[in-house]
């Protein structure tokens, strides 16, 4: 239901850093300065100037807003290969934030876009917009579920994005999936208790989970 396989095969990002990744959230002709982040270190915060892109080459960012007394909604997990950053007006919209050791391709976003002239470049572009597009309204979907089908569809998309065969190595907290599903971390965890108990995953740690019925998860999600 959620963010689509990648295709496997990587491909040289023809910039002077030799990036190597997978074609499905990437822009192919992107340039850049790179920079490096530290976890929990701001990439930009709400209210800065919406003036770079940036394309993730490794570790995985948090994007968020704010609420008030302590709350935070996370619209969405940043992960390798991902262009984020095209905010609809001159200011950020939510707090990024990196949860590992993060590195980036930055650019000037009227740069980039002044550049992006060839047809290929913009079909990627139109391609990254109808991508976000697309995850906005499934993450909203998402919302109207239950506490289990929204964790359920969470280790599906992580399967999808992140696994290799049926495991997952999750670089966010547990508080991170609680503020990304709208629940409590109390629920997370027992959802993820719950799962465990009925065979349907295993947790050798925290953040590494097995996915023993991938298909029954998804089933959850439909």
């Amino acid at each position: 239901m959620l963010t689509q396989t990648a295709d496997a095969r990587p491909y040289a990002v023809p910039s002077r850093f030799n990036v190597r990744i997978g074609p499905e959230n990437s822009i192919g002709l992107f340039r850049g300065k790179e920079k490096t982040f530290s976890p929990n270190e701001d990439l930009f915060s709400e209210g800065d100037p919406a003036d770079c892109i940036f394309m993730i080459t490794r570790g995985a960012v948090r994007s968020y807003k704010l609420l008030g007394e302590g709350r935070r909604k996370i619209e969405a997990f940043r992960l390798r290969g991902d262009v984020f950053g095209f905010d609809s007006g001159k200011e950020r919209e939510f707090c990024a934030q990196a949860i590992d050791e993060v590195c980036v391709l930055t650019a000037r976003r009227h740069s980039f876009v002044d550049a992006a002239t060839g047809y290929e470049t913009m079909r990627e572009l139109c391609a990254v917009s109808a991508r976000e597009l697309r995850r906005v309204q499934q993450h909203t979907l998402l919302l109207a579920m239950t506490a289990p089908q929204r964790m359920a569809c969470f280790l599906i998309e992580m399967l999808r994005r992140l696994g290799e065969r049926h495991i997952v190595e999750l670089p966010m907290s547990r508080q991170d999936i609680a503020d990304y599903l709208g629940l409590s971390i109390e629920t997370v965890s027992r959802a993820f208790a719950r799962f465990e108990a009925s065979g349907l995953i295993s947790l050798p740690t925290s953040r590494h989970i097995v996915l023993h019925e991938p298909e029954a998860l998804q089933r959850m999600c439909e």
